[in-house]
């Protein structure tokens, strides 16, 4: 245990190199956003995660949007807990028998105006799980989705843009 405390005084912490993005760029881009967000609904994107029986790949990569790395606050979105406080499902995987009604429910407690975004493969079209006897289908078998993000799980850089677009729209 001392050889190591010793080693990571010495050695520097293994991390990831920042994003090769002007600052001046991103911060014009972040203002840019939050403007169009607050202009389209007079305050910032509210975004409900709604997991509907995915195998957690893509919450994984959601969830690196808060880290501080991406920081997906800066964009003048953020994850709400409750539907009645969203402005977008993001639904990540297939939707299975059931969630089928939470998820009409969820759709159903989330007020207007209102957007469904199916994130990854499976959400889509129900991926590796499509045929599975406990699998309805992609998330545009339950609900009039908006926007698809594909990818097995999609990067975080990926979802992004795709939320960027959506709010562009």
């Amino acid at each position: 245990m001392r050889k190591l405390l010793f080693d990571s005084l010495i050695r520097p912490p293994l991390t990831e190199r920042p994003p090769l993005a002007r600052e001046a760029a991103i911060d014009e881009l972040a203002h840019a956003l939050d403007g169009a967000a607050r202009k389209r609904l007079g305050r910032s994107l509210s975004i409900r995660a709604v997991d509907a029986g995915s195998c957690n790949g893509c919450e994984l990569e959601m969830h690196a949007l808060n880290n501080a790395f991406y920081d997906i606050e800066r964009f003048g979105f953020r994850f709400v807990a409750s539907p009645r406080h969203a402005d977008v499902l993001l639904v990540t995987g297939p939707v299975t028998k059931n969630m089928r009604e939470a998820l009409k429910r969820t759709w159903d407690a989330t007020p207007n105006p209102k957007w469904v975004v199916a994130l990854g493969d499976c959400a889509r079209n129900g991926g590796c799980f499509a045929g599975s006897y406990a699998v309805v289908g992609g998330v545009s078998e339950v609900l009039p989705v908006d926007l698809h993000i594909p990818g097995c799980p999609p990067p975080p850089i990926e979802i992004l843009k795709g939320l960027l677009a959506l709010i562009e729209v």
